[in-house]
């Protein structure tokens, strides 16, 4: 009698090579990673990932309640809700882990790095595309909201706390509410390793909004006093009775007033 089929083999094969690699991936993203035996037992982000890459074939598996049932044991291990219907790429890392949640209709590349508190949400009801689309070797700060059926390119940095309702073009640094892109580079700026973690260092876009009105109302003013005529030139001027009101004094009696 055969216990398993070639099918079968390849599809554990398969998982277990995935399995490695979401471990393998986290010593290249975390320096507080010391030993493969810290990462496998205390990482909630890695054990969240490990039971998806599980969920999601039992989901297309149509064991849908089994997955459904599972997922919901990993959300209650880890704080972290997967739905298994997410599509996730290799080499996926979540760390901390705490409150991040997935939908179901999500696609996400490979090596890409999330961090605690992100949402990859839908905006609609409807049972179609509704959650967002990510690409390869994307980062996703704390607490970051991406929202819709919206696609970030390769190489995205998504700043903390931001929340991101439209498409992102690939090479980009992303950061408020709502998101704007606020540097855009034209080439791959990844280290060796293939991860950008320089998502602080960001542009200041308020505060050199500041310094440009600054230095705009310093332009006005200097250029104001080229034009203000200075109180000693009024000796003699035509307008003498104007600036001592005698003008319109004048003017009443003219219209009869006291």
């Amino acid at each position: 009698m055969m216990f398993f089929s070639p099918s079968s083999s390849r599809i554990s094969l398969g998982l277990l090579n995935d399995w490695r690699e979401d471990v393998a991936c986290v010593f290249a993203r975390d320096p507080a990673a010391r030993g493969m035996a810290e990462v496998l037992l205390a990482y909630p982000g890695v054990h969240a990932v490990l039971l998806h890459r599980v969920t999601h074939r039992l989901w297309h598996k149509d064991l849908k309640l089994t997955a459904r049932l599972l997922a919901a044991f990993a959300r209650w291990l880890t704080n972290v809700d997967i739905h298994p219907g997410a599509t996730i790429g290799r080499r996926f890392f979540i760390d901390h882990g705490a409150g991040v949640v997935i939908g179901e209709t999500a696609e996400i590349g490979n090596d890409v790095t999330m961090y605690h508190g992100v949402t990859l949400g839908g905006t609609t009801w409807n049972k179609a595309k509704r959650h967002p689309t990510l690409g390869n070797n994307v980062l996703i700060g704390a607490g970051a909201k991406i929202l819709g059926a919206i696609n970030l390119g390769d190489n995205v940095r998504v700043g903390a706390n931001s929340v991101v309702i439209k498409d992102v073009p690939p090479c980009c640094t992303v950061i408020g509410i709502p998101g704007r892109i606020i540097q855009q580079k034209g080439i791959k700026i990844q280290d060796p390793r293939g991860i950008d973690l320089d998502h602080h260092l960001v542009p200041d876009p308020v505060g050199k909004a500041l310094s440009c009105l600054v230095d705009r109302l310093d332009e006005l003013e200097n250029n104001q006093k080229r034009f203000v005529v200075a109180e000693e030139a009024c000796d003699g001027c035509e307008a003498e009775g104007v600036c001592h009101g005698e003008e319109i004094v004048i003017l009443k009696h003219a219209a009869g007033g006291k």
